[in-house]
C-alpha cells in the first residue's frame, strides 16, 4: 500500500502480501502456515500489508486457509491510519470487490493489481475507463513487464521480503493453541521484526 505524507512528515510506500504464504500451528511448540498437533493439522493464513519504502510492517491479519486472499483487503486496509494512495498487490486481487474496498476507503487510491490474461475492458472503457481498463490498455500496448515498471507493481517485492524475514526469524510455526492467543502471538511476531528491521539494515555492495 502506498501511503500519502502522514502526520510525522514521511511518505509511506508499501504493498500487500498475498495471503497464500499460510502459518503452521503445532501444540506444544507450534506458519504463514499453522499447523497444530497431535489430534490433528489446521493451517492459518497471515496476511501482510507492508511499507515498501521501509520494510515495515503496518499491517496483518491472521486466518484459516479458507478465506479468500482479497477478503482481507479491508481488514489490512482498515489498520493503516495514514491516508493510502495506492494498494499494490499480485493477481489474486484482480477482483471487483478489491477495487470497490479501496474505494470505499481511499477514494483517490490507485490499484495496481495485474488483470487476469482473460481479463477483457468494461463496458464502459470508451467513455469512463477504469483503472483495471488503464491497466489492460497499457498491457495490450506495451506487454505486461513495461506495465510493471511503470505502474509501481514491482514494489510488491517488498511485502515478500517481510514474509521471508518472519519465517526465517520468527518461523513458520504458531505456539498458542487457541485462535486469540495466536492472533496475540502474530502481532507481537511483526511488533518484535518491525523492531529489529528499525534498528538498521546492512548496505551490501558489490565485491569485484
Amino acid at each position: 500500500m502506498d501511503g500519502r505524507q502522514g502526520t510525522d512528515g514521511r511518505h509511506v510506500r508499501g504493498a500487500l502480501h498475498k495471503g497464500h504464504e499460510r502459518l503452521k500451528l503445532k501444540s506444544p511448540p507450534p506458519s504463514t502456515k499453522f499447523r497444530i498437533v497431535p489430534r490433528r493439522r489446521a493451517w492459518r493464513k497471515l496476511h501482510l500489508g507492508v511499507d515498501a519504502e521501509t520494510g515495515t510492517i503496518v499491517a496483518a491479519t491472521l486466518t484459516s486457509k479458507e478465506v479468500d486472499d482479497a477478503a482481507e483487503l479491508g481488514p489490512l486496509l482498515d489498520q493503516i491510519e495514514r491516508p493510502v494512495v495506492a494498494v499494490i498487490a499480485d493477481g489474486a486481487y484482480d477482483q471487483d470487490n478489491v477495487y470497490d474496498a479501496v474505494a470505499a476507503r481511499h477514494p483517490a487510491a490507485a490499484v495496481v493489481v495485474p488483470p487476469r490474461s482473460t481479463a477483457v475492458l468494461s463496458p464502459c472503457a470508451d467513455t469512463n475507463p477504469t483503472q483495471r481498463d488503464q491497466h489492460l490498455r497499457v498491457i495490450a500496448e506495451r506487454g505486461r513487464m513495461s506495465w510493471q515498471k511503470t505502474s509501481g507493481y514491482n514494489a510488491r517485492a517488498g511485502a515478500e521480503g517481510a514474509m521471508s524475514r518472519y519465517k526465517q526469524i520468527i518461523g513458520d510455526t504458531l505456539r498458542s493453541h487457541s485462535r486469540p492467543a495466536q492472533k496475540v502471538e502474530t502481532r507481537i511476531a511483526v511488533n518484535v521484526l518491525n523492531r529489529m528491521f528499525g534498528l538498521g539494515r546492512p548496505e551490501s555492495v558489490r565485491v569485484a
